[in-house]
């Protein structure tokens, strides 16, 4: 009951959209001390296994070490040889996942078979193995994780509550309450507060992490079974641990499930409320749209690889990155959440595809733009669905929206009202481009080709029109 669930706290946090350090350290605790936690369970349960059944102590410890050894032993070997198998090109790629799949169940079995409960440690250092090993299917193997975590978790929560005696939780009585709430609300704040002593993190965060700890499958799965094993060899209450168990994981994911977002504002620890526009491309057509952007307050971030390219946007004082946005330091030093949209337009058409590609997974294919390929009105040419984004800027390349910058088209906010419709503003501006419909509440999009833009009283449209149909707009 110490620790945290991972595939619990994972999708809590996800949808929370909190800044990054407290995100991963919550994260790193559940993934490294759930191992832990079981082997904590084995020796505890080795101890009541000393004092009820006449099992030497030194016969106990002797054991569980080397089980543990087994267990790290076993780990490495199956990570080193599946990174081995993988970079070697021993296993076709389309067999890495069923490979990587059976692998994991092997090494979890035969470390199990030494010491019960061990196969989680071992499982735990061979994931730690390959994903420090640089692999290049390493994304897929992860996104493949992280669909089996839903379905297989789901289906146990599902078994171990349809094999739950509720009789037993009848059992339970006023000390269960009490038992939940010291756990949650003094255990749980009083351990992490212990363990955070000399560390730099402010006392915001400290806070939150004490108050967040829900707790997951492997605590009902091994808390059952260890339940059961008690009863048998004669301790009173034994039954019990398993219902209880099962209490505290309801208890902390309903809780945590409902307070982690209010918590995590009021200490100030989630993403913008309004998610940005992060702009990939630092070039004349960018740099004005994030000025634009800037204007009505709209939080923007220009990022390109190439540091010379943001001369003008950081002469313009605008928020910039210097770097490859699909780097590693992008990626520990970005606050991405901030962003709910991203907008690949560099004058590279491989990279833009590069870019929406890899990131779509992180934003959602439909937050994911790029301006138009030059080629890509040719068959030959012609991308399959699945590679790059939405048609940005009414599916014009980077080239023809710089021309039109440079031509002396403005950016401009036009606000709809009951008079003045989509229907006038299109007819006064045909030859605009379209590039954010922002709605009365403050939320915006970015429009695709093809999409269907609907207008309404309040709602206001940022286009980039030439000089002309920006006086008539006006008028």
């Amino acid at each position: 009951m110490i620790v945290t669930g991972p595939t619990v706290i994972a999708p809590l946090l996800r949808s929370a959209r909190l800044s990054r350090r407290p995100v991963a350290l919550l994260q790193w605790e559940a993934i490294v001390n759930d191992p832990i936690g079981a082997l904590a369970a084995v020796l505890a349960f080795e101890v009541v296994a000393v004092l009820n059944a006449g099992v030497t102590a030194g016969q106990a410890v002797v054991d569980l070490s080397l089980g543990i050894a087994f267990a790290t032993a076993i780990g490495i070997a199956a990570g080193w040889l599946i990174v081995r198998a993988f970079r070697r090109g021993w296993v076709p790629e389309y067999m890495k996942v069923p490979v990587l799949f059976v692998s994991v169940l092997a090494a979890f079995a035969a470390s199990d078979a030494l010491l019960h409960e061990s196969g989680l440690l071992a499982v735990t250092i061979m994931g730690v193995w390959i994903a420090n090993a640089d692999l290049p299917s390493y994304e897929e193997l992860r996104r493949f994780k992280e669909h089996a975590t839903v379905l297989l978790v789901s289906g146990v929560f599902i078994l171990l509550a349809a094999g739950l005696d509720f009789s037993e939780l009848a059992r339970l009585d006023w000390r269960a309450v009490a038992f939940v709430l010291a756990v949650v609300l003094i255990a749980r704040p009083l351990k992490v507060l212990v363990s955070l002593i000399g560390t730099a993190l402010p006392w915001k965060e400290r806070a939150f992490i004490a108050f967040t700890g829900p707790r997951g499958v492997v605590l009902v799965a091994v808390a059952g079974l260890f339940g059961d094993r008690l009863a048998e060899i004669g301790v009173a209450d034994g039954a019990l641990v398993g219902p209880l168990a099962f209490v505290l994981v309801a208890t902390t994911v309903v809780f945590h499930g409902f307070t982690l977002r209010p918590i995590a504002k009021a200490f100030g620890l989630t993403g913008a409320a309004q998610p940005g526009i992060l702009l990939v491309g630092g070039n004349r057509f960018t740099t004005a749209f994030a000025e634009a952007l800037r204007k009505i307050k709209a939080p923007v971030l220009l990022t390109d690889p190439n540091w010379s390219n943001l001369r003008a946007a950081r002469a313009a004082g605008l928020p910039t990155f210097p770097g490859d946005i699909l780097s590693e330091a992008a990626e520990n030093h970005l606050e991405l959440l901030d962003f709910g949209v991203i907008v690949a337009a560099t004058d590279n058409d491989a990279y833009n595809t590069l870019v929406a590609t890899d990131l779509s997974p992180e934003f959602g294919r439909e937050h994911v733009y790029q301006v138009a390929r030059e080629k890509e009105a040719s068959s030959r040419h012609a991308l399959p669905y699945t590679l790059g984004g939405k048609a940005f800027g009414r599916g014009m390349t980077l080239r023809e929206l710089e021309a039109r910058v440079a031509q002396g088209w403005e950016f401009r906010v036009t606000r709809l009202t009951e008079e003045y419709t989509l229907e006038n503003w299109r007819a006064d501006q045909s030859e605009a481009v379209l590039l954010l419909v922002i709605q009365p509440n403050g939320k915006f999009r970015l429009p695709f080709k093809g999409d269907n833009v609907k207008g309404g009283d309040g709602v206001r449209l940022m286009s980039l029109a030439p000089f002309e149909a920006q006086e008539a707009a006006a008028s």
